[in-house]
């Protein structure tokens, strides 16, 4: 399965990561890298748990994204 995951800097530095399809699931890491390994490793835990109790998972929506420089 695959998710969307939404990174963002932090004021200190730090990052946090979550997917929007999955309400409730995020991290918090020192570097974007450690952000990216635990917000895997958490996904990966979720669609574990859910599949365990015989819930269903949500699919991905659709993603179109981009950055927009306005200065």
């Amino acid at each position: 399965m695959k998710y969307v995951v939404i990174y963002e800097r932090a004021a200190d530095g730090g990052w946090g990561a979550y997917p929007p399809d999955l309400p409730g699931v995020g991290i918090v890491a020192r570097t974007k890298e450690q952000a990216r390994e635990s917000i895997r490793k958490a996904i990966a835990m979720h669609v574990e748990c859910v599949r365990e109790q015989g819930g269903l998972l949500p699919e991905s929506d659709p993603v179109d994204a981009e950055v927009i420089d306005v200065a």
